[in-house]
């Protein structure tokens, strides 16, 4: 591993912390685990487990969690801050079970990272045991809720944005991509925490700032943007409404 990928790597961690520290992040990780109705010693995986925060979490709760990430990267942190943690190399492609291994499955803010969610979802059931659960969660990435004095130039922003991410409306097609694969017992859910202060304001930054890269916007309407969202963070004037949608299932 390179000096830059484990920099790199460690950046996107204090990332996934800083969101996983918002407020209402830990009831909705809680909600994700009730989903899952684990029993005392149920196998479950975290699908790109990230730093392992879930895994460490559902191993509290009493299951036998096994956290499986596609960076190597990742691996090491989360072993670095658990050496007795179940921590696996793999793709959400190609799960390290055989068939009908697991009782849970979890992924969260990982499937519109994925070029081909129906296939994942077809290796989820692959390795769930019969009445196993699978719950999936994460953002839609053309429903963010954005306040601004200039509604088209957020619109193209937002369009921008999406538009360099794999399967950016993959958590609206949740429910029916379980269903596709034969998943029973399906429900979806949304949660939508509001942002009025600077909370949020780095990823507000980073959308002007992905957009311009791309090309969709000049460089005088990223700093405009970003001055006027900038304004109304400080002075708590600024909106984001973020829907993260939760769909659980049963394998039959």
């Amino acid at each position: 591993m390179s000096m830059e990928q484990t920099s790199d790597a460690e950046a996107l961690v204090r990332v996934l912390e800083a969101v996983e520290a918002l407020p209402g992040a830990a009831a909705l990780r809680a909600r994700s685990y009730d989903l899952l109705h684990l029993t005392s010693g149920a196998v479950a995986v975290d699908v790109g487990c990230g730093a392992g925060r879930a895994v460490a979490e559902l191993t509290e709760r009493g299951a036998a969690a096994v956290g499986v990430d596609v960076s190597d990267q990742m691996i090491a942190i989360a072993r670095r801050r658990s050496s007795t943690a179940d921590l696996r190399l793999g793709s959400a492609y190609d799960l390290p079970f055989a068939d009908g291994q697991v009782a849970g499955y979890r992924a969260d803010k990982v499937f519109h990272e994925l070029h081909d969610p129906k296939r994942a979802v077809g290796e989820a059931r692959r390795v769930l045991a019969p009445e196993g659960r699978i719950v999936l969660l994460g953002q839609d990435w053309d429903s963010f809720v954005i306040d601004s004095a200039d509604p088209e130039l957020t619109r193209e922003i937002m369009r921008a944005r999406s538009n360099t991410i794999p399967s950016p409306r993959s958590a609206r097609g949740y429910r029916n991509l379980l269903l596709d694969v034969g998943f029973v017992d399906v429900t979806a859910e949304v949660h939508t925490p509001v942002f009025t202060d600077s909370v949020m304001l780095p990823m507000l930054v980073g959308l002007a700032d992905t957009a311009h890269s791309v090309g969709a916007i000049t460089p005088e309407q990223a700093d405009a943007w970003k001055t006027e969202q900038t304004e109304r963070a400080y002075s708590h004037r600024l909106f984001l409404a973020l829907p993260l949608f939760v769909a659980s299932a049963r394998r039959a």
